[in-house]
């Protein structure tokens, strides 16, 4: 009885998952030159999410409720056969994708989608299972672990690079981001930034990142934007940033045509950064391998007034769409209700 009451119980139960998007500000030590790679700085941002259901089915499927949605059911489904295989669990289960971030744009849309899935299957199921472990699971998390910790908690992180074991990155620190500041976001619809083989070829390829760049950005990170974040002074903060995707930015030029894999973007951020007036008046730089850009700026109103001088020019061009958001200072959420049996 208790078997057959728990399934006419889940026929009526709807998980939905809301997960947000995250910037990649920039790698710490790409090249491991202490012995241990990468190391990741990293912001969740409000306003741009991956959102999924899912509930009881006769049989596993996967739905989408858009265009671009559609282009990750296979990513979907394969995130649902690996979460069977790790657990045994085999109840027939519809996940629908409600809403998914750009993919290889630089939000983390991967790893977003892995760990919906993941955490919603596991609250189903009744299973106590960590964020690290889900993403280990489904291959995630391989080289930063700042979308593992922005799901669990959103803010400003730092991880310290994945270990040898095969884990994802430990998180180093977590610093609630001011809740004045906003994002600007600049996203290219006309390109794709490197994933998969690729971005595996380009890091293989490229020179490794000196030391002495390395520890400059360390020192940039540990001195000027975690301080500044933690105690609401813009202008260190900003000159970190700039710092760090500077270095970073000539590293990776040679494999993906420039500091900005859209040049338009670069000339966006640039301009919104040249139009506050004053030296670090904005942090700019590109997340991940792009091609979306961002300009930080202190408050709603200094970014409203730059968008006001960035449409007065010429620089917006037909694929290119610009958005002013804020951090998020929490991570995923999940809610649960009931609905009629499909």
């Amino acid at each position: 009885m208790g078997t057959l009451l728990r399934l006419a119980t889940d026929s009526h139960r709807v998980l939905k998952l809301r997960a947000p998007g995250r910037l990649h500000l920039g790698f710490l030590d790409p090249a491991g030159s202490l012995g241990r790679r990468f190391g990741s700085l990293g912001l969740v941002i409000d306003g741009l999410a991956t959102e999924i259901e899912l509930s009881a089915a006769s049989s596993d499927e996967v739905l989408a409720a858009d265009t671009a949605a559609q282009a990750e059911i296979d990513r979907a489904s394969r995130y649902l056969k690996l979460l069977r295989e790790h657990t045994g669990l085999q109840m027939p289960l519809r996940v629908q994708l409600t809403h998914v971030l750009p993919p290889h744009a630089g939000f983390g849309s991967g790893t977003q989608l892995a760990l919906a899935i993941g955490r919603a299957f596991a609250h189903w199921h009744g299973l106590e299972l960590s964020s690290a472990t889900l993403a280990h699971w489904l291959a995630r998390g391989l080289r930063s672990g700042i979308g593992i910790a922005g799901f669990d908690q959103g803010g400003l992180l730092v991880d310290g690079g994945p270990g040898a074991d095969g884990m994802p990155a430990p998180l180093l620190s977590r610093i609630a981001f001011p809740s004045a500041w906003r994002v600007v976001v600049v996203q290219d619809e006309r390109h794709r930034g490197l994933s998969g083989t690729q971005e595996k070829q380009a890091i293989a390829t490229l020179a490794p990142l000196p030391q002495a760049a390395s520890a400059d950005i360390c020192h940039q990170v540990l001195m000027r934007v975690l301080p500044g974040a933690a105690s609401g002074e813009f202008a260190p903060f900003a000159a970190g940033i700039n710092r760090v995707q500077q270095l970073l930015g000539a590293h990776f030029a040679p494999a993906q045509g420039g500091a900005y894999t859209s040049p338009a973007v670069g000339r966006i951020v640039q301009f919104i950064a040249d139009a506050t007036g004053a030296q670090d008046g904005a942090a700019i730089g590109q997340s991940s391998w792009g091609p979306t850009g961002f300009a930080i700026l202190p408050s709603q109103a200094s970014a409203e007034a730059v968008l006001r001088a960035l449409r007065a020019t010429r620089l917006l061009e037909p694929g290119l769409t610009v958005s002013i958001v804020a951090g998020l200072n929490r991570g995923a959420v999940l809610s649960e209700h009931a609905c009629e049996p499909h």
